[in-house]
């Protein structure tokens, strides 16, 4: 939402409680004083009648006429709900999203007003709990995609911003669908060229030629690979954030997650001489998660490989997992270089890269990996982070829900499938 309409619509919240607080008092004054009040003190305000009663009335009605006009001059949309959840005021922008017209909407109740039974919750949960969120398709002839924001009054009621994001939407699948078909495009191709590039190579171990054709091949075959790796993560992450991958949630022994990742990139490891450890809990101690035990490997693979490439040789790179409440917490520790302070806040943005030049050999990177294990963090109901000194290493963490309690070795019921 624009900064603009942040302050407009921050100024017309201050502006209701000054008008719900004018009229309260006002009501207050045609009740006679409050219970516990001396004679002497109320009679400092005595109740209006006459041309002041008129006055407060007329003053009231400019009030909330400037009210509405405030309203009608923010883009968003902006709908005032009672306790009961009835429309007491919408404002044009409202009206246009909903395709109604606007003096309609007052008076109807949320599930009438947005015939959609979600942003009728949304306004329930934001009236019991204080806030909730919603997207939900609105609208007639004009199929409109809309950001529903709820809000509880400070003196009651709910508010409700309506944002509308239909040309946001839009232009994410375009790209989505960008990705995906250059994604496509770009796959056979590059395999073929792999193929040829290792068929060639093995050719080239009987053949007389000079050390310097060998390792211009084998320099080939290395970029050819990072080409292919950059595609195969550009397309995983544009569907995780297209939300075409589906996440299998089941009940999943990290443990076994956790020694399958140091088992596949033991290989790697080995080459780049760095020692790969897990440090786990004994006895069969940790807890079952509730996940896809398939992304939650790739999670694990792509910080282990992160941690192996910034590495020195003869480093350590250890991973350790512990309960800690609700959660297991999974940690990846390495002796590498460290993050740069000013990097932390950024590591895990798409296609951001600490400076080349601190990747030992410059093996570079696509800036994904880490993006990508963001999303599997995240859609799991949990979360990832890290902790670096420039110079002492760092420790990349992730956390996520433990099923029901359960524990390892115990019966746990299936969970339902996504």
């Amino acid at each position: 939402m624009q900064p603009e309409v942040v302050a407009l619509l921050a100024i017309l919240v201050l502006t209701v409680v000054a008008v719900t607080a004018y009229a309260a008092l006002r009501r207050g004054w045609g009740r006679g004083a409050p219970s516990g009040y001396r004679a002497s003190e109320t009679a400092v305000a005595p109740t209006p009648s006459g041309d002041a009663a008129s006055a407060m009335r007329s003053s009231d009605g400019e009030l909330f006429g400037d009210l509405s006009e405030l309203a009608d001059q923010i883009d968003a949309g902006i709908v005032r709900m009672d306790d009961a959840l009835s429309v007491v005021m919408a404002n044009q922008a409202a009206a246009r999203l909903l395709d109604r017209q606007r003096g309609v909407l007052v008076g109807r109740s949320a599930m009438e007003a947005f015939v959609d039974h979600r942003v009728e919750g949304v306004a329930r949960a934001a009236r019991e709990r204080g806030s909730a969120t919603t997207e939900v398709s609105v609208g007639g002839a004009s199929e409109r995609t809309v950001i529903v924001r709820g809000r509880r009054g400070l003196t009651g009621g709910v508010w409700l911003i309506l944002e509308d994001v239909t040309d946001l939407r839009r232009l994410q699948r375009i790209r989505t669908e960008f990705i995906d078909n250059l994604s496509h495009e770009l796959r056979t191709p590059l395999t073929t060229i792999r193929l040829l590039t290792e068929t060639l190579a093995a050719d080239l171990e009987t053949a007389d030629v000079s050390s310097r054709i060998r390792d211009r091949v084998q320099k080939i075959d290395v970029e050819t690979g990072h080409l292919v790796q950059m595609v195969n993560e550009l397309l995983d992450l544009s569907r995780i954030e297209g939300g075409a991958t589906h996440l299998q949630m089941d009940a999943v022994d990290l443990e076994r997650v956790i020694r399958g990742a140091i088992d596949r990139l033991r290989t790697f490891a080995d080459r780049q001489q760095v020692s790969l450890d897990a440090e786990l809990p004994e006895d069969g101690d940790l807890p079952l998660v509730r996940g896809d035990d398939e992304r939650l490997g790739q999670l694990l693979i792509n910080l282990l490989h992160n941690a192996v490439k910034f590495s020195p040789r003869s480093a350590r790179v250890v991973v350790t997992a512990r309960r800690e409440g609700p959660e297991v917490i999974v940690n990846v520790r390495d002796e590498g270089a460290g993050i740069p302070r000013a990097d932390l806040g950024r590591i895990f943005e798409r296609f951001y890269k600490v400076d080349k030049a601190r990747v030992r050999g410059a093996a570079g990177g696509t800036g994904l990996g880490l993006s990508i294990a963001r999303h599997i963090a995240e859609g799991h109901g949990g979360r990832i982070w890290v902790e670096s000194e420039e110079g002492s290493g760092s420790v990349f963490s992730f956390a996520i829900p433990i099923l029901d309690d359960g524990v390892r070795g115990e019966p746990v019921a299936d969970p339902p499938r996504e």
